[in-house]
């Protein structure tokens, strides 16, 4: 059995996940200590509103309905599992995949800074309100936009890796 192991070719893995750790809890911290609950400062008017927000389930407010136990208990255990998932995958890949690297590093950190909110709060602070008329897409944070780009990541690269073995 392969040992997990890291090596230079993980040195952007730390500072990428750090990185979006620190700067994700930050500016919960600022908007928890600044604004009162569902308060809105407006950025770009018709565009993009600073507005506190808690979220108690998962994206899109998926499970907010269940039950907190369980809510809470499911969502810290699924986080737990792909925080070890991709702690396991740096560790088993030690080639010089940078963007491989780098996208799950973004993926771990907001893993990570969500999970410091759920287990500290029982919910996530979400403050990024983007919004077009009366059309708002759901309120997020940093950790969330670096889970997204991080997979959008993935996904590019697994279509990359793709092409090139079909070549």
């Amino acid at each position: 059995m392969k040992r997990i192991r890291f090596t230079k070719e993980h040195a952007v893995f730390l500072p990428v996940s750090l990185f979006v750790i620190v700067s994700d809890q930050v500016t919960k911290f600022l908007i928890r200590d600044s604004l009162g609950l569902y308060e809105t400062i407006p950025v770009i008017e018709g565009l993009f509103n600073i507005t506190y927000i808690r979220n108690p389930g998962a994206a899109f407010g998926f499970l907010s309905g269940a039950s907190p136990f369980f809510r809470s208990l499911f969502l810290t255990l699924i986080t737990v599992a792909v925080i070890a998932l991709i702690i396991y995958i740096l560790g088993k890949n030690d080639r010089q995949e940078r963007l491989l690297h780098v996208s799950l590093s973004l993926v771990l950190g907001g893993a990570i800074g969500n999970l410091i909110d759920r287990i500290v709060f029982g919910e996530v602070t979400d403050f990024i309100d983007l919004y077009i008329g009366s059309a708002h897409w759901p309120a997020f944070n940093i950790a969330d936009m670096a889970i997204s780009a991080g997979a959008f990541m993935l996904i590019f690269e697994m279509i990359k890796k793709g092409r090139n073995q079909r070549r």
